[in-house]
């Protein structure tokens, strides 16, 4: 069972469904006052509805003031311990058919909102006992794949930021860390399957096999597994960890 520090304040970003609302329900689950954080009341208020979470605010990560607005009330409410930046959107498109737009799309939500996120977060942060904050990553920022170039530019960004950052906060008592999932089982890789489907003319278990061929297990990753590693680094016995790009992904990396 992961210690805790004694009810921390935690904000997960994007918590309204796949890995997000996983980590949410197990930090709650595990003594954490959870905020959850996304763009939908309806989504928020059933996350909360179902004990999943404590509390909720609405902000889209691209927009910083919205986030430095919702970081505000949260660490009004109880001062932030935790932060998730999980949030984040995949597009596939080959290089060629690749405008800047929709980099641009990639870099705000995938790593800008992880930027923002922590600049708002940090404040609050910094004054606490034990600080803690986890970008969720991909192994595509590990990595490369085909036809999200984009997409893993950004995440391949997110993982320098860990890493930089962890290093000016080595002295402080806040350790940052990113997880790295591979393919797992969301509505965001449901996405990516219905693309290889219309793009391929593959039947759905046919697409599947291409996405789990990357795992050498053969298998998508569940987001009760990735949130299990988030659980492990919020705890007291992994205050020597930071700066770190944990891989949740049967072995790919």
């Amino acid at each position: 069972m992961v210690e805790l520090p004694h009810f921390p304040h935690a904000v997960v970003t994007g918590a309204t469904r796949g890995i997000g609302r996983e980590i949410a329900a197990q930090l709650t689950k595990a003594g954490a006052a959870v905020t959850a954080l996304g763009r939908q009341r309806a989504a928020l208020d059933d996350l909360v509805a179902e004990g999943s979470a404590r509390f909720s605010a609405i902000a889209d990560v691209t927009d910083q003031a919205a986030v430095s607005a919702a970081m505000r009330e949260a660490a009004a409410r109880q001062p932030i311990d935790i932060l998730i930046a999980n949030a984040g959107a995949a597009e596939s498109s080959s290089f060629a058919k690749s405008d800047a737009a929709l980099f641009q799309r990639m870099m705000d939500v995938n790593f800008m909102g992880v930027v923002h996120s922590i600049q708002a977060a940090l404040p609050s942060m910094r004054e606490r006992p034990h600080g803690r904050i986890i970008a969720i990553a991909s192994t595509a920022g590990l990595k490369g794949y085909g036809y999200v170039s984009a997409y893993a530019a950004a995440k391949h960004a997110v993982i320098g930021l860990v890493r930089s950052l962890a290093l000016e906060l080595a002295t402080t008592r806040v350790t940052v860390n990113a997880v790295c999932p591979g393919f797992t089982d969301t509505d965001l890789v449901a996405g990516s399957i219905d693309t290889i489907m219309k793009k391929t003319g593959r039947d759905r278990a046919q697409a599947i096999a291409e996405l789990t061929k990357h795992n050498p297990q053969g298998r998508l990753v569940s987001p009760a597994e990735v949130a299990d590693t988030v659980l492990w680094l919020c705890g007291e016995g992994a205050a020597a960890i930071t700066g770190q790009a944990i891989v949740v992904a049967g072995g790919e990396i």
